[in-house]
């Protein structure tokens, strides 16, 4: 098996977690603004998020740091306790409460998300990150100075008037470069295998040089401040403590501050939980996250972060499926994004400065169409209105919600297809052991859907390395998508590693909207060779 330890994989690792780093740095300042609290606020989270939260988790993909989906909790509660210092208790306070659901095991609750709801939430977040780093490419960026955006009060059409009436050429250039880079390092194999160079990093460097010739030789495409990173430049030691505001500890006694806590603990374990179901989908070798141990690392990475004044923090979807096509390959990405967001807020802010935000949507647009290309539209389409409908319910209502009401949505739409086909189906599950302490049978029923994923999922992952397996489907119709993929993961990756001897039996090829698809073949018996 792959070095997945913590002092393993650096080469491997630090690119996607330069990448990542960069990714992170407007978006913890960004958050922060956002978010009515201090900007260096959400530097602090994304850095605890990596170093903390990156350490103690045993996900190889996701990445933490200040959400976007807590900003208007965030926002209204600073508002209505009148102290940021007061906020920071109920930060602490949600930490403390996610530390206890990770103990009593309320992690499991991930394995109810259907796919197609998880796919659907990452296509509808690969489309709000395009939609919201046009501006920035076309360097328009009047979303973090409080005005209006196009998701404020319902679709605001009247901003695409301002947005096309404030375009800048000179971030136009910057973005085409950074695109064209991206693009080239991707595209060219001479380039793609220069792990240690990425094209973010190129991307940046060209841009930060672009911009400083514009404004070397005078030129009007120069981009001002108003479009580049902004950091807080500390003059001296007393300068850099003043940036740290730690929490007034009186609040404990408000109860306010603990209502307000509590609403953060459950946002922000709902989100985690399922950013982390679909990091664990981009990861390319299928490793499974434990969800319990995840909340209980958010929980401590909160309690750390808000005493030092820092922001709430979930795992990500942004930041881990840049991660993730960024090539990394354990948790040790993470934590070198949290090295360096360290380092380089404490030594190099001015240099940081000179970053177009241009540049940084450029490498956020290519992430937002990988995870919203046309080919994930046209794979459900494929498997059926009972996949497809729930995927395009939580994809709109996503982008026209928010993360936690769309993907609602979809789950409730996603159960009410389940249930009608239950009822023309009985479940069942059976396990029965063979003469071999070693071997496992596992029939499934006449139905199978993303609700039987937790019991199945559990199953898989309790089998030892060099035991027998037989997961026999001759009496199985339907087999939900989500339940096949992770059946074929196991057999395919897995099995292979651990040496695991597998028999598949009664397979088809399809298994469409609950439909007997009497015409498909049956898939070979796959058995390891001996």
């Amino acid at each position: 098996m792959k070095n997945t330890s913590l002092i393993g994989g650096i080469k491997e690792n630090f690119p996607s977690g330069l990448v990542v780093f960069l990714v992170a740095l407007p978006l913890c300042l960004g958050i922060a603004l956002a978010s009515g609290a201090p900007p260096l606020s959400g530097v602090i989270a994304g850095i605890v998020g990596g170093l903390v939260v990156g350490t103690m988790s045993n996900s190889n993909i996701s990445v933490s740091g200040p959400a976007a989906g807590l900003t208007a909790i965030v926002l209204t509660a600073i508002t209505d306790l009148g102290a940021f210092e007061l906020f920071l208790c109920a930060g602490m306070i949600a930490g403390l409460i996610q530390l206890i659901l990770g103990f009593v095991r309320a992690g499991s609750i991930s394995n109810y998300f259907p796919n197609n709801v998880i796919e659907g939430m990452l296509a509808a977040i690969g489309i709000i990150i395009i939609l919201k780093q046009i501006p920035h490419a076309l360097g328009f960026d009047k979303d973090y100075e409080g005005h209006e955006s196009i998701f404020d009060n319902g679709l605001n059409f009247g901003y695409f008037t301002e947005l096309f009436g404030a375009i800048h050429p000179g971030a136009i250039v910057v973005t085409l470069v950074s695109i064209g880079i991206l693009l080239a390092w991707d595209k060219i194999p001479t380039l793609k295998r220069m792990k240690m160079l990425p094209g973010a990093l190129v991307a940046v460097v060209a841009g930060i040089l672009l911009n400083e010739f514009f404004k070397m030789t005078g030129s009007s495409l120069a981009i001002v401040p108003q479009h580049l990173v902004v950091l807080p430049i500390p003059q001296s030691l007393d300068d850099f403590k003043n940036l740290i505001i730690t929490p007034d500890l009186n609040g404990f006694t408000n109860p306010k501050v603990w209502i307000v806590g509590a609403t953060i603990a459950i946002v922000a374990s709902i989100e985690t939980l399922l950013c982390i179901e679909a990091s664990d989908r981009l990861d390319q070798q299928r490793r499974i996250t434990d969800t319990n141990l995840e909340l209980k690392a958010q929980g401590i990475g909160n309690l750390i972060s808000s005493f030092i004044g820092g922001l709430p923090m979930t795992s990500v979807v942004v930041r881990s499926s840049a991660n993730a096509n960024a090539g990394a390959t354990s948790k040790l990405s993470a934590i070198i994004h949290g090295v360096l967001l360290l380092i380089c807020v404490l030594t190099i802010p001015m240099i940081l400065n000179l970053i177009p935000l241009a540049t940084l949507a450029a490498v956020l647009l290519l992430v937002g169409y990988k995870l919203a290309k046309p080919a994930t539209f046209k794979h459900f389409w494929h498997l059926g209105k009972f996949q497809f409908i729930p995927f395009v319910a939580t994809v709109v209502a996503v982008v026209a919600t928010d993360l936690l009401k769309g993907v609602g949505i979809g789950l409730a739409i996603s159960v009410f297809y389940i249930l009608q086909g239950n009822m023309k189906r009985a479940y069942y599950l059976s396990r029965e052991k063979l003469n071999d302490a070693d071997g496992i049978n596992i029939k499934l029923a006449e139905e199978v859907s993303f609700l039987n994923k937790a019991a199945i999922k559990k199953t898989l992952r309790n089998i030892k390395p060099n035991s027998t397996v037989i997961i026999d489907a001759r009496g199985t119709s339907y087999i939900a998508t989500d339940v096949l993929e992770m059946i074929q993961d196991f057999a395919n990756i897995r099995a292979k590693e651990e040496d695991i001897n597998v028999e598949l039996l009664g397979f088809k090829t399809s298994y469409k909207d609950y439909e007997t698809d009497e015409d498909s073949h049956i898939i070979i018996t796959h058995r390891r060779a001996m």
